[in-house]
């Protein structure tokens, strides 16, 4: 598809004569109209209004780019005016502007004509194609420039892309990143990005800018590049993830000033003026070895479903303990938890947003193989794991006996997440042999038609063998007593200090969290979640207790570090102790591990539980045998503070 197919003679005039803003709208809707490429005018302009009033879509040089993504749009495509003597369109620059083009996108997921927008855009930001626009007499010479334009763009990205492919792999990567985002993700979002690479580029260094517009992220940064620049400039009107860039100098602002005020961004990280960007820190050399194996693949794409499901499972969590510490009256009893309407009240919304934590997790673990088209085949894929519904199911119809459905928990969840992402990745690159008429019609319909169906026959057949796991793996912790259930106690606890926060620790944190779905409260579902809380709680707390009372093996700076890590060890923040591990892995780490293990299995033999999955001391109320279980917290603690404090050198300040 070129720019050309979106943009007909019938919907460009040049020449033309308006008498304000507003009259130029109204004769470029009538452009878009005349071009068969929208259903309602009123509804169109609506959106065109709209977008305006976020700020204005001129973007300098007498250049303005209205758009709008509605329903009122039947088809994509453009309308082009050229307007001698031009027309104030509040532009930044305050100059007039002559040249707009109008966009019409389709409401719905990303399509492939974004992509032309996209380049139309960064086209624009170059003055000789923008001036023989202006210079054209007829729609056929205005179409002609455009053609001639995009075919040298073509050749130019494809020997930058072979230009940037040859210094990455000579180890010459970017002096300085990019990420240009917009509400809509249409226009400015690329023109931003153009304007960073160009100027740059006359400042005499390399800039990569990522684009995450409508039709998804384009030019991703990677881990190396990353790594390797000096800093990263995010020029967007929407929130940008920032944990990757840990220990950068990161630069927020709009998109505007990407577009407007190329140079002084770029100068601001040169002159090291931006904040850096707090965070673990991910050096040069790990970077360049993490070339992206199948096993960090499927990590990466389990921790995103992780991190988006941990929200509901902390949240749902905690409300359904206090269900059960406003419910105490109660205790020992099957209504438990609801026997009076404040306690239900609770416990009804805990139970709902705990019960979003396994169509969460396949939902986003599908997100992250496929992108946007996996999330609703993984939602689904989810749910049907978390019902357990199966054939045998089917064949109790009409009646559809629920009996039959085992769930099959967590597992199920994961299969489920995993293989609607590839399975959606397929039915993409299937539909890719369609015909480019259905283009727009892919995202909306077929992929999620196509890969919620699959998805769902999937798990119809693979359901009751993760329910056949799920109930075995249940009935043999339900079943362990004594030494079993202290053994699982320590391991669960000693992993949550391999890494603090890293796959060990959320190994072991996911592991209790998903035995917590099924627990029955006391049960030892339950006494794992304990332990593993007790475990995570100890690393923070043997460095605050080591920096407090062994004061000549710790520098000033980090004695007084250590103070914060009392309340963060009490919230369960196991990450307070990534910093004096960073230092001294070869002591921190293993004192940690073991102080954390002697707190997991004494928890899990004081027959301690939690019917929260987070909170530390905060939710001590709900914690079964409290006392004990700060004992075994306080034990782990001090073993693991005086292993570290006897262990390590005094320090020389």
């Amino acid at each position: 598809m070129k720019i050309t197919d979106l943009l007909k003679q019938q919907g460009i005039k040049v020449g033309a004569k308006v008498s304000s803003q507003m009259d130029a709208i109204d004769q470029l809707v009538a452009l878009q109209d005349a071009s068969g490429n929208i259903s309602d005018k009123a509804g169109y302009k609506k959106g065109i209004l709209a977008r305006e009033e976020e700020f204005s879509t001129a973007v300098g040089d007498g250049i303005a780019i209205p758009h709008a993504k509605v329903a009122a749009v039947k088809q994509p495509g453009l309308a082009a005016m050229t307007v001698p003597g031009g027309v104030d369109w509040n532009a930044p620059d305050g100059a007039p502007v002559d040249l707009i083009f109008m966009i019409a996108a389709p409401d719905g997921e990303a399509n492939t004509h974004l992509e032309m927008l996209a380049n139309l855009s960064a086209m624009l930001m170059h003055e000789e194609f923008a001036n023989a626009l202006r210079a054209a007499k007829t729609p056929q010479e205005f179409l002609k420039v455009i053609d001639d334009a995009e075919a040298a763009r073509d050749a130019e990205s494809a020997a930058k892309a072979a230009e940037q492919a040859a210094a990455a792999s000579s180890g010459n990567y970017p002096k300085i990143l990019a990420i240009t985002a917009c509400p809509t993700g249409i226009a400015h979002t690329y023109m931003a990005a153009e304007n960073l690479e160009k100027k740059a580029a006359e400042m005499g260094f390399v800039l990569k800018a990522e684009t995450q517009g409508s039709a998804g992220a384009k030019n991703i940064l990677t881990a190396e590049e990353i790594a390797n620049c000096e800093g990263i400039i995010i020029a967007a009107d929407k929130n940008v993830d920032r944990a990757r860039f840990a220990g950068k100098q990161v630069y927020s602002t709009n998109v505007s000033a990407g577009i407007n005020e190329p140079e002084k961004l770029i100068n601001i990280i040169l002159n090291h003026e931006a904040p850096v960007q707090e965070g673990t820190v991910v050096s040069a050399d790990a970077a360049a070895g993490s070339n992206e194996s199948l096993g960090s693949q499927i990590y990466k794409h389990l921790m995103n479903g992780v991190s988006h499901m941990l929200p509901f499972v902390i949240g749902g969590g905690i409300i359904t303990a206090l269900a059960f510490l406003v419910d105490m009256g109660a205790a020992g009893t099957g209504a438990y938890g609801s026997s009076t309407m404040i306690a239900a009240f609770f416990k009804k919304i805990g139970e709902e947003a705990f019960g979003m934590m396994l169509p969460i997790l396949a939902g986003y673990i599908a997100m992250s193989i496929a992108d946007r088209p996996g999330l609703a085949p993984g939602v689904v894929g989810g749910l049907m794991a978390k019902s357990g519904i199966n054939m045998a199911f089917l064949a109790t119809a009409p009646e559809f006996d629920s009996s039959v459905c085992v769930s099959g928990g967590f597992l199920a969840a994961l299969a489920a997440g995993f293989l609607a992402g590839y399975i959606t990745l397929y039915i993409e690159k299937a539909c890719d042999k369609l015909p480019e008429a259905l283009e727009g019609i892919k995202p909306i319909l077929l992929y999620p038609l196509l890969g919620i169906l699959a998805i769902g026959a999937v798990m119809y057949l693979l359901n009751p063998i993760f329910g056949a796991i799920n109930t075995a793996i249940n009935d043999f912790l339900g079943g362990m007593q004594g030494a079993n259930i202290i053994l699982l106690g320590a391991i669960v606890g000693g992993m949550m200090s391999i890494d603090f926060g890293g796959p060990f620790n959320k190994a072991s944190y996911v592991f209790s969290t998903g035995l917590l779905a099924d627990a029955t409260l006391g049960g030892a579902g339950q006494q794992v979640m304990a332990a593993c809380m007790a475990g995570g709680m100890v690393p923070p707390l043997v460095i605050a207790l080591s920096t407090t009372f062994f004061k000549n093996k710790w520098s000033k700076a980090d004695r007084d570090a250590g103070l914060v890590n009392y309340i963060m060890g009490l919230s369960f923040i196991s990450e307070g102790a990534i910093p004096f591990a960073a230092a001294d892995p070869g002591h921190v780490i293993p004192t940690c591990v073991i102080g954390s293990a002697i707190a997991g299995g004494m928890s899990a033999a004081f027959g301690c539980y939690s019917p929260a999955p987070h909170g530390g001391a905060w939710v001590i109320a709900v914690i079964g045998n409290p006392i004990m279980w700060l004992v075994a917290i306080l034990a782990g603690s001090v073993v693991g503070a005086l292993l570290l404090s006897f262990w390590k050198k005094p320090v020389e300040e």
